[in-house]
């Protein structure tokens, strides 16, 4: 039988308990203990959508706290997953759905969908987050490629940053638009997980073309995009590079020795050599992609 889960669900079930419990107040943890209870017993799916949408009138909306244990444990547990930045109404419903039974694939992905339909802002953010804990993760797809077409700036951004399900299970037309749309909507591009190992021709050429009508018109490029361009390089967007190699702006003249440093193409090299002090940093690691994101 295939796995509903590719991870360990009932170890990360717990290390989300164990944070709710330890930052929840007696009311609040006694009526989630009240609702887990009489779910477990009735497994009426109408209470299980309750409860989720009731959660934060129970739970406060404090962001929580998460110990550099419990962050390790959970990103050692599904790769690149955190809670940093969750408040606890989030997180308690992200627990809350792994509380529903996934044996029964139709039956699960209809209760999960029901709530994506449903849902408000907040509550979509919850889902959207959760992608990465959710049972049956190739069923879910079409609804994270549905939701990079979100307008809702806080949506958006649960599906694209610190989330690793994009990354994992999107197909290459969904994760370039999601990039793009995340250039579009001046999202912190260094947080988008598997951005490095997701990087497509394709992909590199459309933020190329991008790249020039943004010159066109006289605005600035983001600077991470040509970490995106770097493994791709050629002679024909190599002009790109040379330019922001040339500027007077620090942060792009950093932006392309990262870039030259990440290419395979041998003019970057010589380029990259001709700046002793910046070939130093790259190789040192204190001049890296997530180094540079503060000051773009």
């Amino acid at each position: 039988m295939e796995n509903a889960y590719h991870y360990d669900k009932e170890k990360v079930e717990a290390l989300l308990w164990d944070v709710i419990q330890q930052q929840s107040t007696d009311n609040g943890l006694a009526w989630l203990q009240q609702r887990t209870a009489n779910w477990k017993t009735t497994a009426a799916v109408q209470q299980f959508n309750l409860t989720f949408t009731a959660i934060p009138r129970f739970l406060s909306k404090n962001e929580i706290t998460v110990s550099p244990e419990t962050a390790t444990a959970l990103r050692h547990l599904i790769d690149g997953y955190t809670i940093h930045g969750y408040t606890l109404d989030r997180l308690a419903r992200v627990w809350w759905l792994l509380q529903l039974p996934a044996d029964d694939r139709k039956t699960y992905t209809q209760t999960i969908e029901n709530l994506f339909d449903a849902a408000e802002m907040n509550e979509l953010v919850a889902l959207y987050g959760a992608l990465p804990l959710l049972a049956w993760p190739e069923a879910w797809r079409l609804r994270t490629a549905e939701g990079i077409r979100s307008n809702i700036g806080i949506v958006l951004q649960a599906i694209m940053t610190d989330n690793p399900y994009p990354a994992r299970y999107l197909e290459e037309p969904a994760w370039n638009q999601l990039v793009m749309k995340a250039f579009f909507t001046e999202k912190p591009i260094h947080q988008i997980s598997g951005l490095d190992k997701r990087a497509n021709q394709p992909l590199a050429a459309t933020l190329t073309d991008y790249a020039h009508e943004r010159w066109a018109a006289g605005r600035p490029v983001h600077p991470q995009l040509w970490r995106l361009v770097a493994p791709f390089i050629n002679d024909n967007n190599w002009p790109d590079i040379q330019r922001i190699w040339q500027s007077e702006n620090s942060i792009e003249k950093e932006a392309a020795a990262l870039a030259c440093a990440m290419s395979p193409y041998e003019p970057a090299h010589t380029l990259l050599h001709q700046d002793k002090a910046l070939q130093q940093e790259i190789k040192d690691g204190t001049l890296t992609w997530d180094a540079l994101a503060p000051r773009c």
